[in-house]
């Protein structure tokens, strides 16, 4: 019997997707954010969005973003669901006060007698010269407060299983970093496949050998590094995508490091007080004695991203520094043995980013 072919759905239709039945399934879910009702769509995950719902519902925003939390703060009180974008992670600090002082407290505050249900959406991550102000990944910093859930879908299908889940069930505020180099990469989506619960970490490649935890875009070079090290050296590495930054199940990764004995640890931001930190944490506090090799973590360099092209390939790890933390963590040794690939950076395997901005 032939076997079906997998459905193959990009990252931004399955955004597209996920706010179109957001707003579809319920009269009071909108939209709101820079370019929601511009022909592009915020990258494609709004497009058509406007006309076909009224720019009651999809509406544009000016250059305001802590006043236009204050707004989804005040419809989220009042019974409506709101969906807000920033085209960029850094853009969010701007309505910090607004996240951390009201939305992550309001239910605590008043006693559980107020919610604030709501979704803000965000890009990180490199591409094209961006530089220092347009390229960070914020996202530990926000999976620190208490009230906040932060998650990082690293596929199209994560965002068909997760978003609607905590747009119609998870009555709390969510902060989802989306990284800007996936919205053009297709997926692989198994529509039967969704986890009872969508923000727990995922295992996406078994393993003996090591277990290497990621996030988002870095899921996807985890597993590319995998699939080098079994073909170069028979390194079998187990991948985690680890999803949700701010309730991470322990169970999932000393289950796999009971295998392993080995952590590598691979995010899109800085290592230091970050999620390589937390992930660290959670592990040693649960039982130390698993690791047989002290964890590695890869991450952002400790400084600013450069605009330069040159220097923002050294500053992100990238296919060839994965592989080589992964053998030296199997093999015990810097010197390890095993090949490394010769490509140098993610934008020269990914499709590249197509703006507008």
């Amino acid at each position: 019997m032939t076997q079906p072919r997998p459905e193959i759905v990009s990252y931004a239709n399955a955004l597209l997707e996920a706010m179109d039945g957001a707003l579809s399934q319920s009269p009071n879910t909108v939209i709101l954010g820079q370019g929601a009702d511009d022909h592009k769509g915020i990258f494609g995950s709004t497009t058509g969005l406007a006309t076909k719902y009224g720019a009651d519902r999809v509406s544009d925003m000016p250059l305001m973003e802590d006043g236009m939390t204050g707004i989804a703060v005040g419809l989220a009180l009042n019974g409506v669901y709101p969906i807000l974008t920033h085209i960029r992670s850094d853009f969010v600090l701007l309505s910090a006060n607004q996240i951390i002082n009201l939305i992550a407290k309001y239910k605590y505050m008043f006693g559980g007698l107020f919610e604030v249900p709501m979704l803000i959406r965000t890009v990180v991550g490199r591409s094209w010269g961006q530089g220092a102000q347009h390229s960070q990944s914020l996202q530990s910093l926000f999976a620190h407060i208490p009230g906040l859930t932060v998650v990082a879908p690293s596929s199209a299908e994560t965002i068909l299983d997760t978003y609607p889940y905590l747009i119609a069930k998870h009555r709390a505020p969510v902060i989802s970093f989306e990284h800007r180099m996936l919205y053009n990469l297709d997926f692989e989506v198994d529509r039967s496949a969704a986890p009872a619960n969508p923000l727990t970490p995922r295992v996406v490649r078994q393993g003996r050998d090591l277990t290497i935890v990621a996030t988002s875009i870095m899921v996807l070079e985890a597993r590319r590094a995998a699939r080098w090290l079994a073909d170069n050296a028979d390194i079998q590495a187990e991948v985690i995508d680890l999803h949700c930054l701010s309730a991470i199940d322990p169970a999932v990764l000393m289950t796999s490091l009971g295998k392993t004995g080995r952590l590598l640890v691979c995010d899109t931001s800085w290592p230091g007080f970050g999620t390589a930190a937390e992930v660290c944490r959670l592990v040693v506090e649960q039982d130390p004695g698993v690791l047989k090799q002290p964890v590695r973590s890869l991450g952002m360099a400790p400084a600013p991203c450069p605009t330069a092209k040159a220097l923002e390939d050294l500053y992100y790890p990238n296919l060839a520094t994965v592989v080589d933390a992964a053998a030296a963590l199997v093999r015990g040794r810097v010197d390890h043995g095993v090949p490394l690939p010769a490509e140098k950076t993610m934008s020269d395997i990914y499709k590249k980013f197509r703006g507008p901005f």
